[in-house]
């Protein structure tokens, strides 16, 4: 089993009140390429933060990070619009990152990405890829490509009170600096992320597409963002099977997440790591809503056995104290203060 995960920026996440993935635009940058790190490394190297909320709540890659040491697999982290330059290694595919959605183009050359991501995909020798995703600001962009597609459209949201209006919001001005409406890129999905989307979309399309048409069987390990790449492969013609697993934390907070799946003829897996069996900072906050996902983390939590989870549980705490934060939610003073979306 290999996890691929794309990592990116765009500078929609820079909107006031839309993402919690950090405390401070400087901060915000380092966020994927902190998660990119501690995925592969156990710890951030060169990234000068761990990525974690002023409540406790570590990002997703932590807890993929355990389930990493609990049942193993292999990681290929893609530069799919870095910032800021992370200390794993990455293949790169020369993708930029990606601009506001309320600009006239967000994603300037989404037609070029999908294609190099597509053959990147078709030259991965597995048979089983596990496919995520780090972008703050990710959910308000899967909620423009959704929006432009033409697809009912609900998004989840790395805060506790999801701030979908301010979102949409957005969506509508960036649907009009445009010049589109709602439902405008119907079966013209590269046109949807040029709009309002980000460069980590056609990336994970791309790859998957690629992937699959060599054979491979793909899961996108992700919650709303995953959707929203699901609704572009399918309005590209691809019709393969596909399957979307994430967090129950996900499935709680967008009710007809079931629904969207069987109309995009995905088959869905939700986990529930049991969080809510541990008095552990870290693991409340996922409950009181925090994070929910990223990271591959509803995807690789699919992966541990019935009779591992709390093997899982444990390895949780053991990565949150690598990363200094205590169980009592206390960081210490090099964890900065910053959280995937």
């Amino acid at each position: 089993m290999r996890v691929v995960l794309p990592a990116g920026t765009t500078e929609t996440a820079l909107i006031d009140g839309i993402s919690a993935a950090g405390a401070s635009p400087e901060l915000m940058a380092h966020t994927p390429s902190a998660d990119a790190e501690i995925l592969e490394y156990g710890e951030p190297t060169t990234a000068p933060l761990t990525p974690v909320s002023p409540s406790g709540c570590p990002t997703p890659a932590a807890i993929t990070r355990a389930v990493r040491e609990v049942v193993g697999f292999d990681v290929t982290v893609v530069d799919a619009g870095l910032t800021e330059p992370t200390g794993a290694a990455t293949v790169d595919l020369d993708i930029d990152p990606g601009t506001d959605v309320r600009t006239p183009t967000a994603v300037p050359d989404a037609d070029a990405i999908y294609d190099r991501a597509h053959g990147f995909g078709a030259s991965l020798p597995e048979d089983d890829l596990l496919i995520g995703e780090t972008v703050p600001g990710g959910t308000t962009t899967a909620l423009g490509v959704l929006t432009a597609l033409g697809e009912p459209a609900t998004v989840s949201s790395s805060l506790p009170e999801n701030p979908v209006e301010r979102k949409r919001r957005v969506v509508d001005e960036g649907l009009a600096a445009s010049d589109l409406e709602a439902g405008d890129c119907d079966g013209a999905p590269m046109e949807a992320v040029r709009a309002v989307g980000d460069p980590v979309q056609p990336t994970v399309a791309g790859i998957t597409a690629g992937a699959l048409e060599s054979g491979a069987e793909v899961t996108l390990a992700g919650g709303t963002q995953m959707v929203a790449v699901a609704a572009l492969l399918r309005h590209a013609g691809v019709d393969a099977a596909l399957s979307i697993a994430t967090t129950s934390f996900v499935a709680d907070a967008a009710g007809d997440l079931e629904t969207t799946c069987e109309r995009l003829d995905c088959e869905l897996t939700v986990t529930d790591p049991g969080f809510d069996r541990r008095d552990h900072t870290a693991m409340e906050r996922y409950c009181a809503g925090e994070a929910k996902e990223g990271v591959a983390m509803g995807g690789t939590l699919s992966l541990v056995p019935d009779g591992k989870m709390a093997a899982l549980r444990d390895r949780v705490e053991t990565v949150c104290s690598r990363l200094g934060i205590d169980a009592d939610g206390s960081p210490k003073e090099e964890t900065g203060s910053n959280t995937t979306e």
